[in-house]
């Protein structure tokens, strides 16, 4: 087998496709069940209680993976400029999305999650100089049409709710722009850990706003914290895999693996209803981002 691997590069190629794809698709159903058992255990534990004890177990996990690889997590690099800006977007996706998954309906947050590549695109434009043409403005607006329909503002069914997943949205893609000019030195551990940290700060504030006393934890609420800390750092792993695995322009589309997996969960355990706005903007925002994704391919 290695023989035929080595005459036939093409052969290994779709390998590495595969395997990244399958990390990919593994790292989007992790955080689509760390979504539901967060949205599980906002239901008997304050919000921002919930965030500090998120926060610390992934950070003391990625500390550990840390220590494991010979990682430094003390460096001075974290002081730059450029991490103080994305730890900024970090604590507002971390702190708008648990409220959207928290408050508002799964399936809607993880749809409207899924055009932050979109922003990053539009971002990259703006704020880095890179070249955008304009099929790819014209997706850009067609994916953010998409989340306007989900939302409906105007609408008598509009709530401010809906606005949370919106934030939560332009957060993480302001992280992942500021992350593609962070200090090469920073490692996926180190980030990891900081961002976990982030998210301790994000519950500390919340909290003192929210001004509700901690509540005990149960066996049940505990066992559903532990299984999404756990979730979730399995899932980051396997989400930084996929991206070293293969071609990105091959691996990248599965990311939108999420919305299925996000809207299944709300459906069978939330009892949440898949209306047809969700339906038509979820639509609006895949096709955008896949043509985004061919359109960067073929350039």
């Amino acid at each position: 087998m290695t023989d035929e691997i080595l005459q036939n590069p093409t052969l290994d190629l779709r390998r590495a496709n595969l395997h990244g794809s399958l990390w990919m698709l593994a790292a989007m159903a992790g955080f689509a069940a760390e979504d539901a058992l967060l949205k599980s255990v906002a239901q008997a534990l304050p919000i921002g209680q919930l965030m500090v004890l998120f926060g610390l177990g992934g950070a003391l996990c990625f500390a550990a993976l840390a220590r494991h690889q010979g990682a430094a997590l003390f460096l001075r690099d974290v002081r730059a400029p450029i991490m103080q800006l994305r730890f900024g977007f970090e604590f507002t996706g971390r702190l708008f999305y648990v409220l959207a998954i928290a408050l508002t309906p799964l399936s809607a947050a993880t749809v409207i999650l899924q055009a932050a590549p979109l922003v990053v695109v539009a971002g990259a434009a703006i704020f880095l100089g890179e070249t955008v043409g304009w099929r790819r403005w014209t997706a850009i607006a067609l994916g953010l049409l998409g989340v306007l329909v989900i939302i409906q503002p105007g609408a008598e069914s509009f709530t401010p709710l809906s606005l949370l997943a919106v934030l939560g949205m332009l957060g993480f893609a302001g992280r992942d722009l500021a992350s593609r000019v962070a200090p090469k030195s920073l490692g996926t551990a180190t980030l990891g850990f900081y961002g976990f940290l982030t998210i301790v700060l994000a519950g500390l504030a919340y909290g003192g706003w929210q001004g509700l006393a901690p509540r005990p934890l149960s066996a049940a609420t505990a066992l559903a914290l532990l299984g999404a800390i756990l979730v979730g750092v399995a899932s980051y792993s396997c989400l930084m895999k996929a991206m070293r695995t293969g071609d990105v322009s091959a691996v990248t589309p599965f990311r939108y693996s999420r919305l299925i997996f996000g809207v299944a969960l709300g459906l069978l355990f939330f009892k949440e209803q898949l209306t047809p706005e969700i339906l038509l903007g979820s639509g609006l925002i895949v096709l955008a981002g896949l043509f985004i994704l061919w359109r960067g391919r073929a350039a």
